[in-house]
């Protein structure tokens, strides 16, 4: 992809894989080109997926992601092109270790650190079930304008606030099987949907709530297909000293868990009560 000379607004067709589509500069540096007009801030799952995607792509054939750590560090614009500077922190029998961090106009933005495993067999144990909640088709939609080639549902939640903090997501664009080589793009898709909506509604109150987010880490326990629908079920953990901390769980629709979430956040009570919803803009309707 070329960057354009003039932003255009993002048509209502976007293909969520051209977006994350890096182009190879050289050795270890990579440049997400693909450019749009959005009044808010970069987006924060786009730039860390795209990072993943980076990383993945200097690893040994048949590595996979298994954990992934990032950290915001400022507005990106999604105007710009973005520059992704790989480091090979180091390649083991069984895993490698990546660093990476992500440029526009000759300031980071954010930061990444991952890990990657060749897939082993062992013992298979999964301790909670999923919530019980109905299947997608039966569910009114869930709007999230910010994401590209995504739809959603959403089910019954766990408490009366204005952000769900549970929905059925899935990717609309049809993904490569994970067994023939797509298991790096499938953890890219998830990636990219993890940081959508935030657990820390609950405990939004006094006037307090959440806004940028500060931290930002996933674990990939088994592959997941994303353009199959999978339930994210966010809660809110803690809040002190201007943060809030909240875990996920990514299940598919087998109620197998596929991935787990937590992030921290800013959690103060200076902004107007409309600003995260505005940043967030989700909408569900009956």
């Amino acid at each position: 992809m070329t960057a354009r000379s003039v932003p255009a607004p993002a048509p209502a067709d976007a293909s969520l894989v051209a977006l994350l589509d890096l182009e190879p500069l050289e050795r270890d540096l990579f440049r997400a080109s693909t450019v749009f007009d959005d009044p808010f801030p970069l987006y924060g799952g786009q730039v860390a997926a795209q990072a993943l995607l980076a990383a993945g792509r200097t690893v040994p054939a048949g590595r996979v992601p298994h954990s992934m750590h990032g950290y915001f560090l400022r507005s990106g614009d999604a105007r710009r092109p973005t520059l992704f500077r790989v480091e090979r922190d180091r390649d083991g029998r069984s895993f490698s270790a990546r660093r990476v961090v992500a440029v526009q106009a000759a300031e980071v933005v954010f930061s990444l650190s991952a890990s990657f495993h060749d897939r082993e067999e062992g013992l298979d144990q999964q301790v909670e079930p999923a919530p019980d909640v109905p299947a997608p088709e039966a569910l009114p939609p869930l709007e999230m304008p910010r994401l590209f080639s995504f739809e959603a549902r959403l089910p019954p939640q766990p408490h009366e606030r204005s952000w769900p903090t549970r929905f059925w997501a899935r990717c609309t664009e049809p993904l490569p099987p994970a067994e023939n080589g797509g298991e790096l793009l499938h953890a890219a898709v998830l990636t990219y949907l993890s940081d959508i909506m935030t657990g820390l509604s609950p405990l939004a109150t006094g006037g307090f709530r959440p806004t940028t987010s500060l931290d930002h880490a996933v674990w990939f326990h088994r592959s997941a297909r994303l353009d199959d629908w999978v339930l994210v079920d966010l809660a809110g953990r803690t809040t002190g000293g201007g943060r809030g901390w909240y875990t996920g769980s990514l299940t598919s629709r087998d109620g197998v868990l596929r991935a787990s979430i937590a992030q921290e956040s800013l959690f103060r009570g200076h902004r107007p009560a409309t600003a995260f919803a505005e940043e967030r803009a989700p909408v569900w309707r009956e």
